[in-house]
């Protein structure tokens, strides 16, 4: 379980203070498909950043399993990423690297043994669906394909959490939905919990249990998608599913 406690984020620019989030309520249960969503600048990405400590939280908290890892650092630090994969709406992959070999990437790190190390990333190819690509190289995938290496990449470690940040944004709407139901069969063999952050609703809609919308850094509306999309309180999240039943918005 995530625990998210009164958390801000502040900048300290020469033009004063910037709040990227504050007063972040959350919480996100075991095996949750929980989707964020905002507009562009509402803080959406900062708070998927302070889960895995990428950025520093300001104030608050956030427990994991019931441990506030804010403060941990060096190895603690090290082992929390270790339970935490990520994947970013443009791949982040090694281009110099085969498909098996960025999916390996992590548990060389980590001192996998390479026999160990190969079977693991066979594993990974056949879940994601590109054993045939094992030895590709990013450069000849498509756009889909590239983001089922980073999810391979992601899993590797074995982690209990999934943080997406927009995954789908590079992609065209097939392959968005072949790529969210891939999440979903990870969500339900591997009981992944996945947080998912966008600025599509439609995204939320098609594999996210739960929401939370975020609006000039606040969340101003959460629960089970189903129940907020039937009866949505605040303006911004009317405006949301209005834009997603015309088509959908901008990525800005």
């Amino acid at each position: 379980m995530i625990e998210i406690k009164d958390l801000a984020k502040i900048y300290h620019t020469d033009h004063g203070e910037f709040k990227a989030i504050e007063h972040i309520n959350l919480t996100i249960e075991d095996g949750d498909i929980f989707g964020i969503i905002g507009m562009s600048g509402a803080g959406k990405s900062t708070l998927l950043r302070c889960i895995n400590l990428l950025e520093r939280p300001t104030s608050g908290s956030i427990l994991i399993d019931g441990r506030d890892i804010t403060g941990l650092s060096g190895k603690e630090l090290l082992q929390l990423r270790r339970q935490i994969g990520m994947i970013f709406q443009r791949f982040n992959l090694l281009m110099q690297r085969t498909v098996e070999a960025n999916v390996s990437y992590p548990l060389e790190i980590c001192g996998m043994p390479k026999p160990k190390r190969k079977e693991r990333v066979a594993e990974l190819l056949e879940l994601v669906d590109l054993t045939s690509k094992a030895k590709n190289y990013p450069v000849q995938l498509s756009g889909g394909q590239q983001q089922r290496v980073s999810i391979a990449r992601a899993l590797a470690n074995k982690p209990s959490i999934l943080l997406c940040d927009e995954p789908t944004s590079a992609l065209d709407s097939l392959t968005t939905n072949s790529l969210l139901e891939l999440l979903k069969d990870i969500n339900a063999k591997l009981g992944v919990t996945i947080v998912i952050i966008t600025h599509e609703m439609s995204v939320v809609d098609k594999i996210c249990n739960k929401v939370a919308v975020i609006n000039d850094s606040q969340i101003i509306e959460q629960g089970f998608t189903k129940e907020v999309f039937a009866s949505p309180k605040e303006e911004m999240t009317k405006l949301l599913i209005r834009e997603m039943n015309r088509g959908g918005l901008e990525n800005e």
